[in-house]
C-alpha cells in the first residue's frame, strides 16, 4: 500500500499563493474556524514533504518571528514538530527544524520512494514548482486548495498553477471556514 500524498496550498481566487503591497498573511480574511480547522488537519500523524526554496520561506519567516506573532499560529507550530523530508540538490544537514532531514535527487524520485516506504501519509504546504512536476508524475493524490476572497491582480505573486500541465480534478470534499474562506480538496488526474 502507498501512502497518500496530499499538496496543500493557499491560493487568491486569481491563482496566487501569496500577495506583496500592504497584505497580510491569510490576505487579512483568517478566522477562528480557519485555525481551528488548519490545527486539526496537523494534528494527525503525517509527514511533511518540502521543496528547498519554501523550506528555506518558512525557516526564515519562523526565525524572524515571535511566538506571540501571526506566524506562530498553533498549526503553523504543529507543522513545524512534524517529521519533514526536504528534498534539495543544495541544502546541508543539519537544518534549523526539527526532525527535518535532507534528500538530495529529483523530487519525483524521492517522493515515489516516500510514498511506497511511509507509513503515514504524506503532505506538502506550498513547495510550488515540486508539486507541479509531482502532479505531472501522478504522484499527488489529492490537491486541497484553501481559496482566499481577494483577487490580488496587481501584487499577486507566485502563481500555483503557472506552467503545470492539464488536470482533470474530482471534487472528493468542500467546505466554507469562517463563512468566506473555501477549502477544496480535489483528486486530480492528467487531462488527456
Amino acid at each position: 500500500m502507498t501512502a497518500p500524498y496530499t499538496f496543500d496550498v493557499f491560493s487568491s481566487l486569481d491563482g496566487f499563493g501569496a500577495a506583496g503591497g500592504d497584505w497580510t498573511g491569510y490576505w487579512g480574511k483568517q478566522g477562528p474556524e480557519l485555525l481551528d480547522h488548519r490545527l486539526a488537519l496537523y494534528r494527525a500523524e503525517q509527514r511533511m514533504v518540502f521543496g528547498a526554496t519554501t523550506y528555506r520561506v518558512f525557516a526564515e519567516m519562523l526565525a524572524a518571528s515571535t511566538e506571540e506573532s501571526d506566524v506562530r499560529d498553533p498549526w503553523v507550530t504543529r507543522m513545524r514538530h512534524l517529521p519533514a523530508t526536504v528534498v534539495s540538490t543544495t541544502l546541508k544537514e543539519p537544518l534549523d527544524w526539527p526532525d527535518a532531514h535532507v534528500v538530495s535527487g529529483d523530487a519525483v524520485d524521492v517522493v515515489a520512494r516516500l510514498k511506497a516506504e511511509s507509513e503515514v501519509p504524506l503532505r506538502s504546504h506550498g513547495s510550488l514548482s515540486m508539486n507541479r512536476a509531482l502532479m505531472a508524475a501522478g504522484l499527488v493524490d489529492r490537491v486541497q486548495v484553501t481559496l482566499f476572497p481577494v483577487i490580488t491582480g496587481r501584487t499577486g505573486l507566485d502563481p500555483v498553477f503557472r506552467g503545470a500541465a492539464d488536470f482533470d480534478l474530482e471534487l472528493i470534499e468542500q467546505r466554507t471556514l469562517d463563512g468566506r474562506v473555501q477549502e477544496l480538496i480535489y483528486r486530480p488526474t492528467v487531462h488527456g
